[in-house]
């Protein structure tokens, strides 16, 4: 394969915590996302997956520059983004653009439809008149609105209509990456298929390269070609979809994996459910070593002090946990007994 379109190095997204109502001063940093490495090809979609304030939605908007990153490289296309100014970054964005999470609060209620999705032609001064009118109508037909509706407001369409409204906007410019900020978390489960239908249509259509945030697992095996794996700032594992689901080598994915719920009564019945202890640590504080061991089933010593490597495990396979270097310690918390007798002898109990 050639140069992918995106190239994620070292990035951090740090917000800075304030003290003080006269003279402030930064006492703490969030680590909303605390060093990615990653690629993303063009014309493949990324799943991103993970609990709720793990940082997937933060990594999405450092990408793409609406939150300009702590430290690290974006490369897209072979331009660094983090070192450009913004009005070198302007004509960019044309081919940097996101579909945000809540159909509701991303458009502007005082703005008619047309004015929505016209809006990234007015700003980059892609059409104008007649022209910008035919292409808005035309964008609402490849999303699947009658173009009749030009003139109404965001209030008068359902919930599924307004994520299309938000589609078409993100097509105007036709772009490259989208990254797709949980795009079907807010709607009802029968249009959830009908929105994700419509993506990868367009995708096959426009050759469109997707960053697909989510923390659905199902939604995201249906629609990604790999998945990335994140907790608390940081990537646990990465691989393609199938070798994620059927052999996860990070404890938090395997912990994932099982909350899956499985339509055959009979597998989902006999199946083992992992459930993780304890709450998520706060990003202001994160654990020393692995980010993961105070939850982990499998944490020995070494998870407590040493932060692993994200290193290739095997072909396209990448994870970040020791268990790769020892895997005989992959006996679950539970029985401690078993556990000493495996660290002393170096076996695996039975």
């Amino acid at each position: 394969m050639g140069e992918p379109l995106l190239k994620i190095r070292g990035l951090k997204m740090h917000f800075p915590v304030y003290r003080g109502a006269f003279i402030r001063r930064e006492v703490n940093r969030v680590r909303a996302v605390d060093g990615l490495d990653f690629d993303i090809e063009e014309g493949e979609t990324l799943g991103l997956v993970g609990e709720s304030g793990c940082g997937k939605s933060t990594t999405g908007r450092a990408i793409i520059q609406l939150y300009r990153p702590t430290d690290g490289e974006v490369h897209f296309d072979g331009k660094d983004l983090c070192t450009m100014e913004n009005r070198e970054l302007h004509p960019l964005r044309q081919d940097l653009q996101m579909i945000f999470q809540d159909p509701y609060g991303s458009l502007n209620p005082r703005m008619t439809v047309g004015d929505i999705i016209a809006e990234p032609l007015r700003v980059h001064n892609l059409a104008k008149g007649t022209k910008r009118r035919e292409r808005v109508q035309e964008l609402m037909e490849i999303v699947g609105l009658d173009p009749r509706f030009i003139r109404r407001y965001p209030h008068e369409f359902s919930g599924g209509q307004r994520q299309r409204i938000g589609i078409a906007r993100a097509l105007a410019c036709e772009p490259r990456f989208i990254v797709c900020d949980e795009p079907i978390s807010a709607l009802d489960v029968s249009i959830q298929a009908q929105i994700m239908n419509l993506m990868e249509d367009l995708q096959n259509e426009f050759n469109l390269t997707y960053l697909f945030i989510a923390h659905d697992l199902a939604a995201v095996r249906h629609i990604s070609d790999r998945i990335a794996v994140m907790y608390l700032g940081q990537l646990a594992e990465l691989a393609d979809g199938e070798s994620i689901y059927k052999n996860p080598l990070h404890p938090y994915t395997e912990a994932l994996i099982s909350a899956v719920p499985i339509p055959d009564p009979e597998i989902e019945r006999d199946r083992e459910r992992i459930v993780l202890e304890g709450d998520v640590p706060s990003p202001l504080n994160p654990p020393s070593g692995c980010v993961f061991h105070t939850r982990c089933p499998y944490a020995f010593d070494r998870c407590k002090k040493e932060k692993p490597a994200f290193k290739k495990a095997d072909d396209g396979h990448f994870v970040a946990c020791h268990l790769i270097d020892e895997p005989e310690r992959r006996v679950r918390k539970g029985s401690q007994d078993a556990l000493e007798t495996a660290q002393e002898t170096d076996e695996v109990p039975a």
